[in-house]
Parts: C-alpha cells; structure tokens; sequence
C-alpha cells in the first residue's frame, strides 16, 4: 500500500467525528459562570484519530533522502510572506533538509514534501492557574499565529496532501484561490485562521479532497454566494462551514447531496434560512449532521432528515423549530447523540422518544414540552452515558416521581432538570446513581432539607442546586466529595452553621456559589482551607465580625463575592484589594478606612464593588483596564481630578463608574477624552460645582449619565449632542439655567429617561422633545418653565403602550451577568404623594412631572392618549379649562396630581373607572359637581378635594338636602326653562331680617331702653379707661 492509500484509509477511521475543540460552554464549568444561564457540559465526541495520526505520521518522518531543492525553495519563499512573530519556522533556513523542519511531513522514501502541520494550539492552562498565568499563556497565543498571506509557492508542492493551517491570523486576507490548484490536497484545514471575504470557487477543483475545513468560532466575514463547487468534490467525507454566510446558497442542499461519500456535514451558525425543496435526498453515508442556530422551521425537515436511519448524531438545537416533536424521529433508532434544545417544540415527551437504546446524550432544553417523563425512560440501560438535560419546560412533576422513574439507568453520569417547574422533596433514591458526575436541579420549586445520600456520590464533580427553596442545614458529609469542582446552592432557605467539617475533603472545589442563604460560617482563625478556590460567593452570609483571615492569601481566587456578609473593621493592609481579581464585590458591609494602594488589575475585564461601605480619604488610582467600579454610598472626599488624569495616555477600558453619594467636591474636570468607553457614569448626590465639562460629550458610548443633587451650574453644554447612545440624562436637583435645549428631542433619541427636576430651566417645554418616542419618565418638575403643554405629548409612544421596554444597559461585559449586583440605573421620583427611588423595577415605571412651574393654558386632550402612563403630576401650575373627559382610558395611572390649579367644571365620571389609581389629588381647584362614585375615588382622604366646590363622599357635605337638588351653582348642568327656587339663600335672607328686627327693633321703638342702652355703654367705657391706666403705672414702677 503506498502512502496516499495509506492515509486514506487512516484518514476514514480518524473522521468519525469533529476534532476535538474547545466549545462556548466554559462558563458553567472552569469559573466564570452565570448564575442564571446554566450551560450543558463540554459535549466532546468523535475521534481524535486524526489528530493522533497526524502527530505520529509528523515524528516517524524523519528520512534518510533529503528532499528536492525546488521544494525546499518553495517553502521558504513560502515563508518570506509569512508573519512569524514567534520565529517558529526557525529550522526553515539556508540549505538544510527540509524534511526536518518544524511542521514539515515527507514521504519516508521518495523524501517528498506531503504534509504541511502550521497549526497555532490555542492554550491550555491548568485548573488552578492565576489570572496572571492565563493572561500570560493568551498573550503569548497571540504572539505566536502566523499571519501575513500565502505564497503561491506551494504549488511546487505537487504531492502535499495535508494542510493544516488553522487557529491563526491571516485576518481580513482572503482564502487565496490558487489553493484550489493544489490537486493533490485529500486535507485542508483554513478553520479560525482569519480569513474572510469571498470562498473561491477554485476550491472545487480538488477533486482528491476527503476533509474540508473553513469554520470559525465566529462570523469571520467569510461567505459564499453559492455552492456549485461543491460538485467537484466528489470524494468529500468531513464538510465544516459552521459561521461561514451560507444564506445566499439556496442550493445547499441539492449540492450536499451530490457529496456520496459525506458522513459528517455541520452547518451550524450558517444563516440558513429554509430547507429548499429537492426531489430526494440520498445522505446514505451521512453519520453526523449539525444544522444548529440557523433560523430553520419544519418545513420539508421530515422529508429528509429523519429518513436516515443511520444518522448517529443530530443538532438541531437554536432553530424556530415548532409543534410537537416530529414522529419520524422514532425511525432513527441509531442515533447517540439528539439536541432539539432551544426550539419551539411543545406537547409532551413522547415515549418513543425512549426507544433509542444507542443513545448517550439528549437534549431538550429551551422547549415548551409540557406533561411529565414517562416511566419508559428506564428503557434507556444500555447506554453508556446519558444526558437528559431539560431545562425551561413545564414538567410540573414532583422530583421524588422523577428519581425513581430514572433509578433504572444505573449508568446515568449527567442528569439536567433544570427550570422544569419541579416540586417535591429530594429523597435517598438519588444515592443509587454512583456514577453521576454532573447533577443539576438549578431553579425549580424542590423543597426541603438537601438529603445525605447526596454525599456518596464519590464521582461527582459538578452539582447545581441554586434557586430551589432547600432549608434546614448543610449535609456535613458535603465534605467527603473529593471530586467536586463545582458547587452551586445559592439562593435558597439554607440555614445555620457551616464549619471545617463541611469542607474538610473538597480538595478538588475550584467554585463555590451559595450567596443569599441564612449560613454563618464558624472556622478557626487558622484554618487553611483544602481547596484552592478560582470563584468564591458567600454573599448574605454570616462571615462577621472581623474580615475572614482564611482570604488573606487567595493565590488563585479570580472571583470573591462577600457582599452583605456582616464584616465590619479594616481592610488587612497586606491583602491586595484587586491585583488579581476579576470581579471582587465586598459592598454593603461596615468596612471603613482608606484604600491606601491603587486598584491595579492584570485583568482585561475587572469588575470592583466597594459600595456601601466607611470608606473615605481621596479616591484611589485605578489601574486603566477596570472595567467596572462601584464606589459610591462611602466618605470619599476631595476632587476627582487626579483620578481622572492618572496616566492620561492610556485609554481606559471602564464601562461602568458610579462615584456618587459620597463627599466628592470641586469642579468636574475636563479630561474625559481617554475614557470613551464610559457607558453609564453616576457623579449623583456629591458636591460638585462649577459647569457640565465639554469633554463628556467625547464619550459617545455613553448610555446613562447621573449627575443629581450636585451644585453644578450653566447651561447644558452642546457637546452632549455627540452622545447619540444617551438613554438617560437626570441633571435634576443642580443649579442649571436657560432653556431646555432642543437638541435633545433629535439627538439623544434613544431617551428612556429625562429628569431635570428642581433646576432654574425657564423658556417653552420644545416641541422636539416629543420626538423621544422611547421616553418612559419625563420630569421638568421645580423650574421657571411657562407656555402651554405640547399637544405633541401624544407621540410618546412608549407611554402609549402598557407593554414593559426592553430597557438594558447591554455593558458587553463577558461576566456582566453579576450585574444583579449592581443598581445599574436608579432614579428619583415625585409619585403617590412622596418621593420615591426606584431602581430595580424602574424599567416597569412610566411617568410625566411637569408640577411646580407656571405653564398655562388647558390640560391637552392628547395626554389620554398615553395608556401605559402609571403617574402623571401636573400640580401647582395655573392650568385652566377642565380635566380631559376620557381621561379614564388611562387604565395604568397609579397616581393622578392637579392640585393648585385653576381647573374648573366638574370631575369626569371616567376617573371612577381608573382601577389602579391609589393617590389622587385634585385641592385647591375650582372644579365643581358631585365626586363621581367608584371605589377609587371614595377612598381617598377628604383633604385630596378641599378647595373645590365639591360635593359627596368622601367630603361630609352631601349633594342633596332633603331630596333636594345640590347646594352648588350647576349652571350649565341645569334645565334652564324651569324656575327653581334656591332655599339655602331664602332661608338666610329671613334668619337676617328676624335677627335684626329682634335686637335693634325694641331700641329704635323704646326711648327708655334707648337710653339706658347708652348709660350702659358709658359706664363700661370708664371701667375699661381704669383698667388701662393702672397697667401704664405698674409699668412704670417695677
């Protein structure tokens, strides 16, 4: 057999499956891991053959002939264009044989050039490796991809079969199409080198070829307007185009189908649309195809896939596929590995589903399945390896139910049930599945204590039971899981004491999630735990008083949440407070003193909390890659400058500050231009004065700027214009002057929130502001503004809509998922009477605050337009005319203010119908009429009506006496051709005329009662004049 046959046929046992790369799913297995978004293991699978045989083929080839000079040339002019920044092609100089050099494979007798291996491994580090490690290994990978462009020398290559050039930076050079002239090719491997642009359709021309290769990790830019070529590759086994733009290839399928011999085709990621039609499809070869996260729908999928009894491996997962699972499916009876997650696929579980004795991994999660799982799940037994992982689908079954249905599969080593609305205890039955190794029951309803037999589960290495309502205490015999590496149980009813027993032989836990639980951890002051902890998260625990000494040395910790956990004291000075983090949070605890030393970070993404805290002093120097830092509610004082100008040179990679609620003072300095990539900015609740800095209109990223309750003054400056990405602007509560600038209203059209409350704005409210039809809280309350309310208000279309926004900050943080830590926006509102912050549920809120200002004309009909508007407060203005009279289409208002107004005419009956109306207050009005009845209005206290001339509950003046008709002037409401005599006032002119007639009348008719009225009066003058005179003496003397 000669050597092409020879590899032809290793290479045919070798591609039974994908190589062996490293998938999207870190994030729940080595750190770093969302608390919300679980991830399926590492799903590795196939045959690593290929690589094998490549490594053996490359260190036996060492020859005796030396290899022919017109190749030796070719390589080296191949590499004179080559970027070798690592100078890993060393050995390729001068005359020496090129057989021997780094990467090169040849015939071990005709010593011709067959194998080019130019393959950058991406890294590999060790568990316990430090942040300063695994930054070092990446900048090290990056310094070591090839790049530049290829040489069209490798066409004196005429028997290379292999190439490899994956895993490097040829970026934004296109695949070069001479490499389609390179006949002898069986394997080519172009995947995550960079390239983008046009695939040449030359690429068809390798009529040998067996493996092709041109994924990517992500969109590269590389696409194809069509795949004719494909034809031309009649002996193809291995096609992978994942991220490659395939959505102009309406053919793909028809040309796949002309590939006999594929068995392993994956277009994942690939923009595919549809499946087009095609009169039959004969895939007889085909062991392993993966369409997955395409925008694919069931149409004509039947007809084709689940015809293929021989498919081994399936991914349809991330698709718009929808209705029940499609029952053709349970023709693949030799399947191992199905992922339908992340469809629309609803019903329940059918059983056949089941009959799959081949196979090891399925997947459902992200469905809407609904019902339970059936007992012939049992029939699984004779896999090897199952994984049922079904999170967010309605089982509604009770978890015990579950276990002893699953007990059957003996050799089960990964069950997922996670988000399936599961209720119940867990019981001793899950004892009986020894070789579980990933355990997962994140967020359902499970109950009760956590059960011991958890802890003989020797080969457990992964265990997630967060967010379930688990109480009682915390199996002490945890501690004898020598295997564990990762640990969730946050957010449940844990409670008690944890002590060293607990952790006595995690030797392997590398993360430990169980914030938000009722734990006081009592260890010795000594103690050295056996673990070697990367993330570590014991928020609202009892860790107090003294800051934990046990974290004084945290070699390889990258992430340390002990937010809320009762730790009052100093910070120890020796225990770096950022050097090696990634995300450090010590917020709302009692912890004061200065922070002596900068925050400096070897990390690209670092996320700092001190909030909530003592501490004070000057602000620290902050290292220029932080990418969050949280330092507000503490006692920093003094000015800003210096934070801001440190190493000026550097761009600074923060999204995130928040400075506010501290002491800060003195004016804001202008030297913003470095930190352009600024999206939210909190300088709220300080002391500074002075003027808005020009150069915060640098920051175009900007999404939320604070600057509330400061003494900052002007104008606002023009250049905030630039900041286009503006979905916040609250300035209220400074000292600002001028009109509201209408730039805002087309400019900043991403507006969710305005707020310019107590300022000395006056002038017009400018019509443009009416463009923001995203704004959801609009408040120009405490400022000099006049005119009349825009009519235009009707355009806030936002407002219009009971819908909730989509309101996100989108920090593009790749750990941003701790942002639940952080109160990312907050805002201050007048509404129901009082002034509230809202900051969690402030996405929820809509109101408009025009109150305490000297806007004039009649409330415009427009403002009932906005029926998703909870709170509207146009008090204290004189607003005239009357309140809208369908002003009860407003369903959402919560809270209605028009006091101190000048309104008239009566209260609409349709406010009656406003059902979620809990604060009302119209006083001080001119309205008129009976208070309509309705169990909202009734409710509210008298005082919300005074000043009116109002009648009914809840006022004690009714609007009827005796039947008669209301004791107020109704003109306009009356019948006016009939008299009505109006006896209020009848009855007060004849109670004057008997009042006088009796008291004066006898003193004009009597002259002796006359006169001795007048004694009378005289006599009392005298007493009064005494009474007077003896005060003056008693002054005068003493």
């Amino acid at each position: 057999m000669d050597m092409v046959s020879c590899l032809r046929s290793t290479l045919m046992v070798g591609f039974v499956g994908l190589p062996v790369e490293a998938s999207c799913h870190h994030h729940r297995n080595g750190g770093f891991l969302h608390p919300h978004g679980r991830a399926p293991p590492i799903r590795v699978f196939g045959s690593v053959g290929f690589w094998v045989f490549n490594m053996g083929l490359h260190s036996h080839s060492h020859s005796q002939l030396r290899c022919i000079d017109t190749e030796r040339l070719a390589l080296l002019n191949f590499k004179q264009d080559l970027i070798d920044p690592s100078n890993q092609l060393s050995s390729w100089t001068g005359h020496g044989d090129c057989c021997q050099w780094e990467g090169v494979v040849c015939h071990n007798l005709t010593a011709l050039v067959q194998q080019l291996h130019l393959r950058t491994f991406p890294p590999i580090w060790e568990d316990f490796a430090t942040s300063a490690e695994i930054n070092a290994k990446i900048e090290a990978y990056e310094q070591s991809m090839f790049g530049g462009k290829l040489n069209p020398s490798l066409l004196d290559l005429k028997h290379l079969n292999y190439f490899d050039l994956s895993f490097n930076n040829f970026y934004a050079s296109p695949i070069p199409s001479f490499l389609g002239s390179m006949k002898s090719l069986t394997s080519l491997n172009l995947s995550n080198a960079g390239f983008v642009g046009l695939i040449p359709h030359q690429l068809g021309n390798l009529s040998n070829l067996l493996y092709l290769n041109l994924a990517s990790s992500s969109f590269s830019g590389l696409y194809v307007n069509n795949l004719e070529w494909l034809s031309g590759l009649p002996l193809l086994q291995h096609l992978d185009m994942s991220h490659v733009d395939l959505s102009k290839a309406s053919d793909w399928l028809q040309l796949t189908n002309t590939l006999p011999s594929l068995f392993d085709l994956r277009f994942s990621y690939c923009r595919l649309r549809s499946i087009p039609p095609t009169p039959s499809v004969n895939f007889s070869s085909l062991l392993t195809l993966d369409l997955s996260r395409n925008y694919l729908e069931n149409t004509l999928i039947q007809s084709w896939i689940f015809g293929h009894r021989n498919l081994v491996s399936l991914d349809l997962s991330y698709n718009y596929f929808q209705g029940p699972i499609p029952v053709d499916l349970q023709n693949m009876t030799s399947l191992s590995h199905l992922d339908l997650s992340r469809n629309n696929f609803n019903s329940s579980i059918p059983n056949w589903l089941y009959s799959f004795s081949h196979l090891e991994f399925l997947s459902l999660d992200g469905n809407n399945l609904q019902g339970t799982i059936s007992s012939a799940i049992g029939n699984l037994t004779s896999a090897v390896s199952i994984e049922i992982d079904l999170p967010f689908n309605k089982l509604n079954q009770e978890v015990s139910k579950i276990l002893e249905i699953l007990s059957r599969l003996y050799r089960l080593e990964i069950l997922e049930l996670n988000h399936a609305r599961l209720s119940g205890h867990l019981t001793d039955v899950l004892g009986q599945f020894k070789n579980l190794v990933r355990l997962s029951f994140w967020n359902n309803s499970i109950s009760g204590p956590i059960p011991i037999s958890l802890g003989i589960l020797s080969s457990l290495t992964y265990l997630d039971l967060s967010y379930n309502q688990f109480n009682e205490t915390f199996p002490q015999n945890f501690g004898q899981l020598s295997k564990l590496e990762t640990l969730f149980i946050d957010s449940n009813m844990l409670e008690g004491v944890v002590s060293e027993v607990h952790f006595s032989n995690l030797t392997s836990l590398i993360n430990l999630y169980a914030s938000r639980n009722k734990l006081t951890l009592e260890v010795s002051y000594n103690w050295n735990p056996p673990f070697h902890l990367v993330s570590l998260s014991f928020q609202s625990w009892n860790l107090g008083p003294n800051f934990p000494a046990w974290l004084c040395s945290p070699r390889y910790l990258l992430e340390l949440d002990i937010s809320n956990a009762r730790i009052s004291g100093v910070v120890p000075p020796f225990w770096n407070l950022s050097s090696q983090f990634e995300y450090l949070n010590l917020s709302r605890n009692l912890l004061y003193g200065e922070i002596v030393n900068s925050l400096m970070t070897w990390s690209s993404y670092t996320v700092i909390d001190l909030s909530s805290n003592h501490f004070k002093g000057l602000l620290p120097y902050i290292s220029s890659n932080v990418t969050v830092l949280d330092l507000s509610n503490n006692s920093f004082s003094g000015s800003i400058s210096h934070f801001l100008s440190y190493k000026m040179n550097e761009p600074k990679q923060m999204q995130l500050l928040n400075l506010g609620k501290n002491h800060l003072s003195g004016k804001i300095a202008n030297c913003w231009m470095t930190w352009n990539n600024l999206k939210l900015l909190n300088l709220g609740f300080d002391n500074f004065t002075g003027n808005i800095p020009s150069s915060i209109g640098s920051l175009t990223l900007l999404k939320s700027l604070h600057l509330h309750k400061n003494k900052l003054s002007g104008k606002l400056p023009s250049s905030l214009k630039n900041c286009v990405n503006l979905m916040t602007i609250d300035v209220a509560e400074n000292e600002f002057v001028g009109s509201i600038p209408s730039w805002i209203g087309h400019k900043c059209s991403n507006l969710l929130i305005l707020s310019l409350r107590s300022n000395n704005f006056l002038g017009h409210i400018p019509e443009e502001l009416c463009g923001l039809t995203s704004l959801q809280i609009l408040d120009l309350s405490c400022n000099k503004l006049s005119g009349s309310i825009p009519r235009c208000v009707k355009n806030f279309s936002a407002m219009a809509t009971k819908d909730t926004s989509n309101y996100s900050m989108d920090f593009n943080h790749p750990r941003f998922y701790y942002a639940e830590s952080f109160t990312l926006e907050s805002a201050l509102l007048v509404t129901k009477g009082q002034i509230l912050e809202y900051s969690t549920i402030l996405r929820f809120v809509k109101s408009i605050d025009l109150s305490m200002n000297s806007l004039s004309g009649e409330i415009p009909i427009e403002v009932t337009t906005l029926q998703g508007l909870q709170s509207l407060n146009l008090s204290y203005n004189p607003l005239i005319g009357s309140i809208p009279e369908n002003i009860g289409t407003m369903g959402s208002l919560e809270s209605i203010d028009f006091s101190v107004n000048q309104l008239s005419s009566q209260i609409p009956s349709s406010m009656s119908s406003l059902t979620f109306l809990n604060h009302l207050n119209l006083s001080n009005n001119n309205l008129t009429g009976r208070i309509p009845l309705g169990t909202q209005l009734q409710s509210f206290n008298a005082s919300n009506y005074i000043g009116n001339k109002l009648c009914g509950p809840p006022l004690p003046n009714n609007c009827t006496i005796g039947g008669a008709k209301p004791n107020i002037d109704n003109i306009g409401c009356q019948d006016t051709s009939r008299h009505v005599v109006d006896w209020f006032y009848v009855s007060m002119a004849l109670g004057f005329v008997v009042g006088f007639w009796s008291v004066c009348g006898p003193l004009l008719l009597n002259k002796k009662w006359r006169i001795m009225y007048f004694q009378f009066l005289d006599h009392t003058g005298y007493k009064l004049k005494g009474v007077v005179s003896l005060g003056a003496l008693v002054k005068m003397y003493f």
